[in-house]
């Protein structure tokens, strides 16, 4: 297999891109090579530095970066030596198997789509995130952020992409599916969410109903299915409040002789829940919908970001999510019909 990992992409690359490449070969098979895609001088300069002297990594030049600030279509039709269309362009042509990037999200999505394409049936890709449970398996949340306004078949769409990468790659068999609502009976909600619930309950998904916000924390369900604006919403919201509560428990565990203590003995626990809440160690988001192995890494990406996402690549592309994916297009598209 081979993993074509942007090098240019992410606040801190290429150092952390090339700390996770190179973390990640002690753990993936000797059949497996990550390609690094980005300025060729700046990226060998950097593994130097770190003394790699594997097989496993190699460098191909692209001189161009798009940065978050460029409008994402504009920049993939006119910048072409970039990290990001090389990168899409070498899994479009048979030249790698996965992209991976901690770039623009705007400019990978539109990659997907110009370069890729939609599978057959697709009506708009989405942007599926791991949702992490303190204390139990995390959720998948699809869409964060690709799709602001959305149809109920689009819902529909993201809980079967959704299902089918949870099983594939996160290992959960016959994943129930929520529709996020203010309610939970099947009569809540808006035009969209009460048309989406109704299609939803007819498919072959395991679908639970409609779930409310402050049960995602529960693991109420598997598979969180929502438009993107609110997705979006419920990601940076669960993130922005779980900083907080970190912050504040370091804060007054540091506070007293009595309470530093108490965090010492706590120790183990507090560090337990702390890695169960870094999003780092889920890796990044699938792109489902475009023909063709995408994972979106957060712009803040560590090395250990990096590597996990490598590692979530591999039975995204073995288990072929993808072609799954398509198989089962076929029948929703006969249920949505032509809508």
């Amino acid at each position: 297999m081979r993993i074509i990992l942007d090098g240019m992409g992410g606040d801190d690359a290429p150092v952390s891109i090339i700390e996770g490449a190179i973390a990640a070969t002690a753990e993936i098979s000797d059949d497996d090579d990550i390609v690094i895609v980005g300025k060729e001088d700046i990226i060998c300069e950097c593994l130097e530095k770190y003394s790699y002297k594997g097989s496993q990594i190699s460098v191909v030049n692209a001189e161009e970066v798009i940065t978050n600030d460029e409008a994402p279509v504009k920049a993939v039709r006119h910048k072409k030596d970039s990290s990001v269309v090389r990168g899409i362009t070498m899994v479009k042509e048979g030249d790698g198997d996965v992209f991976i990037s901690a770039g623009s999200t705007g400019a990978i999505l539109a990659g997907g789509l110009l370069i890729l394409g939609r599978i057959t049936g697709i009506d708009r890709p989405t942007l599926a995130a791991v949702y992490p449970v303190i204390g139990s398996e995390p959720s998948l949340l699809t869409d964060t952020g690709a799709n602001a306004e959305c149809k109920a078949k689009n819902l529909l769409e993201f809980g079967v992409m959704g299902s089918i990468y949870m099983q594939s790659v996160l290992g959960r068999q016959n994943p129930t599916v929520g529709l996020v609502n203010n309610g939970t009976e099947a009569g809540k909600g808006t035009p969209l969410t009460k048309e989406a619930y109704a299609l939803m309950e007819q498919s072959n998904l395991n679908f639970i109903g409609n779930v409310e916000t402050r049960d995602l924390q529960n693991a109420i369900c598997d598979v969180i299915v929502t438009d993107g604006f609110t997705g979006n919403a419920i990601v940076k919201l669960t993130e922005g409040m779980g900083l907080m509560v970190l912050r504040e428990l370091k804060k007054r565990f540091l506070s007293t002789s009595k309470s530093k203590l108490g965090a010492l003995l706590l120790k183990d626990q507090l560090s337990q829940i702390k890695k169960e809440f870094n999003y780092a160690e889920y890796g990044g988001a699938p792109i489902l919908g475009v023909k063709g192995a995408l994972l979106k890494m957060h712009g803040s990406s560590d090395a250990l970001a990096v590597k996990q996402t490598i590692m979530k690549a591999i039975p995204y592309v073995e288990e072929d999510v993808v072609g799954t994916i398509e198989r089962a297009m076929e029948n929703v598209q006969e249920m949505v019909g032509d809508e």
